[in-house]
């Protein structure tokens, strides 16, 4: 294993933690009290709407790479990660700046708000790590380890971002 190699997978680690922490710290760590001019009530849709598009852009390059177009492939799986980037970095700036929304119903619709929403938020953490190695086997051209965390990685993935869609839809209202 190369140096540079080495200092790829710890900052793979690194971030993999490190974003996790710094999402919770935004929920549960005392507010920021962040003052900014900008209107923040198109954010959640807008999430959400990066959630579809990465959504369609993962169906896409699972598409793609079954009828072995490779390039078409990376082009998506690009995109998906893309658009998860900028997801990333927009919901935490929205929840560095704004107040929690909670969730309003009741019956069997709370039930299965929380459970969407837990399962969401697990995976979301579990999955940054497994997205980045899938991208780092690829990039290095080691496709067949690359294959191997595919597997694992394509399914979560796609959970959360359909998920991130569906937790949009079920707390809405209550915005």
């Amino acid at each position: 294993m190369t140096q540079s190699s080495n200092l790829i997978k710890n900052l793979i680690l690194i971030v993999s933690v490190a974003v996790p922490a710094l999402v919770a710290f935004l929920f549960y760590g005392p507010a920021l009290n962040l003052e900014t001019s900008i209107e923040l009530s198109f954010f959640p849709k807008f999430h959400a709407s990066l959630n579809s598009l990465a959504t369609l852009a993962l169906l896409t390059g699972f598409y793609f790479i079954r009828q072995k177009n490779i390039a078409a492939h990376r082009a998506s799986m690009l995109f998906a990660f893309s658009i998860s980037t900028i997801f990333l970095l927009s919901y935490v700036f929205y929840h560095s700046v704004s107040e929690p929304t909670t969730y309003g119903g009741e019956g069997l619709l709370k039930y299965i708000y929380y459970f969407v929403l837990l399962t969401h938020i697990f995976l979301a953490a579990i999955v940054l790590p497994f997205i980045l190695f899938t991208f780092y086997r690829a990039l290095s051209n080691d496709i067949e380890k690359h294959k191997k965390i595919a597997r694992w990685t394509f399914p979560m993935w796609l959970y959360v971002t359909v998920s991130g869609v569906l937790v949009y839809f079920l707390i809405s209202p209550y915005y």
